[in-house]
């Protein structure tokens, strides 16, 4: 029975050097049973073990400070120094390295001296300060034979080839924890002029345990046994020993700083500890240190970069998510590549319809400004036919120079946190180009970084691909159901404006009063020729057809469409110079309504809506611009110019849709750049009539646009 007296502390530890005791036991027997029994270190690990074994009981029946469990611990550390020599003889290296045995036989003996120092302290030293004197030296020469020891472990294992360091792997960690452990127990007890008792009371079983890897290390079936924590569980590890060395340093230093004495003493001891500890709360948590010691892990503790199967796991979970809360699709694909290299932020570029790159998504990155079109096309064409994954930092400082690459456009050389561009690949074309900004820890990329890489983004590809792919489905889908009930419309229509062209002829052959005839004549004509006008725009609807194109003046429509408008909203031309364009001019005002009363549309009622018309001798050019709520780039590529798709309450989406087909098919081109919260600007873009021709002078002609 243990005794009652006998404090948490001491009960924990007698329980500990108990097992300790057990363990070593055990490790002893598997090595007679099932060790190897070629290996030359064989029996001085049994001898070692036993010993320690035997300390460990000591411990646990009498006491860490008796005589008997002094000398068994020297006996212990005798044999370990013992064992350690004897590692050296499994690859032959006891003979060839002679110089290290001085060494061994100078840790023989100054562990030698423990039990003389020992004996002094329990017999001969009668006051205490003679005891303190003696313990402190004894702690020095332990600490002495600890550190030779590791410096011995370490060119054990250091100069051993390759083919024995398996050999050596599990006897090398065992022997390095035991003497790490001490090392650690005799720099606390000698900072500390006491004994630290939870060390002490672990001790044996530490050991203990230790001394099983060394039993496992025996037996060649299980010596190439490793141990692989995974990535999670080492960078854990690696932080509790990271925050438990910090706490450790704070004590030291403290203490060291305690022995100042007097009031500055203790000030300053409370200074540096408040400071210690606000440090370590602002270090410790950051996402710049976390980001630090994953790269330290993934450098310096396994041999690839990457623990492929969490990344994938990852990555899948990234695109699989849904609902609103998580983002688009193009949003996740961004997050999902920035998360395998810790980049904070990221965008996403694709094509246009022009084979330029244009920004479709960000990701946390309001700050940077990307132009209309991002990039032309000629480095999309680059991407698409090399594949080249663009390490920016190394193009930036000339460290890498690839002459066949196309230089990036200059907003990204401006933007100092742009980091890499990696290309979106499908079926050998490109899908989109993900934009990554710099880690919190900056390094350079390296080919793991490029192959795994380049996998994602063929998968982020085929993910892109495939959304396209079912909005192109449901866009079918919606014209097929349009054009089905569109076809009845015209029906009626046309039987409507039959009926009305024929009474306008019997109106003519039987009317008897000649001016209710020409009344009726005029009111009926003009109510054919507008049916017939509207059946002609519905039948030409979405085929992109112009029938005859003439001069117009952009700056007396826009004058004309202002005047109309500000009834309604204030609409100002800000600019106004003379430019005359080739185009149909009812599809032309019909094009530039639409955007006009768009922009009214996303405007407030006092906000007014601006349009600039101006030349550059070759192009005329038309800028419809508000203030209003502006559009995300998702909805800018994937909504804005998709037929019965609308941002507005009740809209049908037609107007954009419909504008941007009618200005394609007169030979121009329309564009959009819009910021969500500061607006949105529509430019049309038409040749000049005297560019094209230049004996034309207003004359019409049959439109070659198909």
């Amino acid at each position: 029975m243990l005794g009652t007296d006998l404090s948490l502390l001491q009960l924990a530890g007698q329980i500990g050097n108990i097992g300790g005791a057990a363990f070593c036991l055990a490790s002893a027997l598997w090595i007679l049973r099932m060790g190897d029994r070629t290996r030359l270190d064989r029996w001085a690990a049994v001898l070692a073990i036993m010993l320690t074994g035997l300390w460990a009981a000591l411990s646990a029946a009498l006491s860490p400070a008796s005589l008997a469990t002094g000398l068994a611990e020297s006996a212990r550390n005798l044999s370990l120094v013992y064992l350690l020599f004897r590692l050296f003889a499994n690859d032959g290296r006891d003979e060839s390295m002679r110089p290290i045995r001085p060494l061994v036989g100078t840790l023989f003996l100054v562990e030698l001296l423990q039990p003389l120092l020992l004996a002094v302290g329990l017999r001969v030293a009668a006051t205490p300060e003679l005891a303190a004197l003696t313990n402190q030296i004894s702690v020095i020469l332990h600490l002495l034979v600890t550190i030779g020891a590791l410096v011995l472990l370490h060119n054990l294992y250091g100069g051993a080839a390759v083919a024995s360091r398996q050999l050596l792997r599990w006897s090398a960690f065992a022997l390095a924890g035991i003497w790490l452990y001490d090392l650690n127990l005799y720099t606390v007890a000698y900072l500390s002029s006491e004994p630290p008792e939870l060390l002490l009371a672990l001790r044996g079983l530490v050991t203990g345990l230790l001394f099983l890897a060394l039993a496992i290390g025996s037996n060649a079936g299980t010596a190439g046994l490793q141990f692989r924590p995974s990535r999670a569980v080492a960078f854990r590890s690696l932080s509790l020993l990271l925050i438990g060395g910090y706490l450790m340093a704070m004590v030291v230093i403290s203490r060291s700083l305690a022995l100042l004495g007097g009031d500055l003493g203790r000030v300053t001891q409370v200074g540096f500890m408040v400071f210690a500890s606000v440090a370590a709360i602002i270090w410790l948590p950051s996402a710049r240190a976390r980001a630090w010691l994953r790269v330290v892990l993934a450098k310096h503790l396994f041999r690839h970069r990457y623990d492929y199967r969490a990344e994938w796991l990852r990555f899948t979970a990234t695109m699989g998510r849904g609902g609103a809360d998580e983002g688009s699709l193009n949003q996740r694909a961004v997050k999902a590549m920035a998360d395998i290299t810790d980049s904070p932020a990221g965008l996403l570029l694709a094509p246009n319809e022009e084979a330029e790159l244009e920004l479709v998504a960000r990701w946390q990155w309001p700050e940077i400004e990307v132009p209309s079109p991002a990039a032309e096309h000629d480095l999309a064409a680059q991407f698409e036919r090399s594949q080249f994954i663009y390490d920016i930092d190394a193009l930036r400082s000339g460290a890498v120079h690839h002459p066949y690459a196309k230089p990036l456009p200059q907003w990204l050389w401006d933007a100092p946190a742009a980091w890499a561009a990696i290309p979106l690949i499908h079926f050998e074309r490109l899908v989109g180009v993900v934009i990554l900004a710099r880690p919190p820890v900056a390094r350079a990329l390296d080919w793991e970084d490029f192959d795994l890489l380049r996998a994602a983004g063929r998968q982020l590809a085929s993910y892109l691909a495939e959304q396209t792919g079912q909005q192109a489905l449901m866009e079918a889908g919606r014209f097929d159901e349009f054009n089905r009930r569109i076809a009845f419309v015209m029906h009626d229509i046309k039987n409507l404006a039959s009926q009305l062209t024929l009474l306008a002829r019997n109106a003519e052959k039987h009317a008897e009063n000649p001016e209710f005839r020409a009344d009726m004549l005029i009111t009926l004509r003009n109510s054919a020729d507008k049916l017939q006008m509207l059946l002609a725009r519905l039948g030409r609807y979405g085929t992109g057809k112009i029938e005859r194109q003439a001069a117009v003046n952009l700056a007396a429509m826009a004058d004309a469409l202002a005047n109309r408008s500000n009834s309604l909203h204030p609409v100002r031309v800000a600019r106004s110079e003379s430019c005359v364009v080739r185009g149909d001019p009812v599809a032309m005002e019909q094009a530039i309504q639409h955007l006009v009363q768009n922009a009214i549309d996303a405007s407030d009622a006092n906000l007014p809506v601006y349009i600039n018309v101006s030349c550059d001798g070759l192009t005329g050019r038309v800028e419809v611009i508000d203030n209003g709520k502006g559009m995300s780039p998702e909805f800018v590529r994937n909504g804005l110019f998709k037929p019965f798709v609308s941002s507005k309450e009740g809209g049908f989406g037609i107007g954009a849709f419909e504008a941007r087909e009618l200005i394609r098919a007169m030979g121009g081109s329309l564009h959009v750049e819009s910021r969500e919260g500061l607006g949105t600007r529509f430019i049309i873009t038409m040749p000049l009539a005297e560019a094209i021709d230049p004996l034309w002078q207003g004359k019409e002609f049959e439109s070659k646009v198909a």
